[in-house]
């Protein structure tokens, strides 16, 4: 179970050791091979774009975010749960919106071929909606834990 909790993380990381292997081994075939691995740069490419969209997705999740943790921060201290519920209701509002136009976004990209391997689009595009969709689910699970806390601090 850790690893299912981990697993934006040991993604994200997956793809950008394959992102940094595939650009090294490119790189040695060009200067000292002369030839070059026509795919790499496309694979490396997609994996980078799938790194960022998941590590920014496990960044929201360790709540490491830098513009939500300076917000949680300048808030006095009796106002942080309330500031809290608001921000993550907003994150609701904002990621649910984002994973509504990712969804379109993937529909359309879905018979458009890659340049290289002439693979689908969609599978590179997928990584905004996995991603938001994943962030907005980060959100409404800080926003009910928010919501249990003030709850049962009000219940005291």
């Amino acid at each position: 179970m850790k690893i299912l909790g981990k697993l934006e993380e040991i993604l994200s990381a997956s793809f950008i050791l394959i992102t940094v292997i595939l650009v090294i081994m490119n790189v040695i075939m060009r200067y000292l091979l002369n030839m070059g691995i026509f795919w790499t740069e496309e694979v490396a490419t997609y994996c980078f774009v799938w790194s960022v969209f998941l590590g920014a997705s496990a960044a929201y999740k360790q709540r490491i975010h830098i513009g939500i943790d300076l917000l949680t921060r300048i808030v006095p201290e009796n106002l942080k749960p309330l500031s809290k519920m608001i921000i993550n209701f907003f994150m609701i509002l904002i990621n649910g919106y984002i994973t509504y136009l990712a969804v379109i976004f993937v529909s359309f990209s879905i018979g458009k071929p890659t340049p290289v391997l002439g693979v689908s689009s969609a599978y590179v595009n997928s990584a905004v909606l996995v991603a938001f969709a994943l962030m907005t689910f980060h959100a409404l699970r800080y926003f009910i834990k928010n919501l249990k806390l003030m709850v049962k601090e009000n219940n005291n």
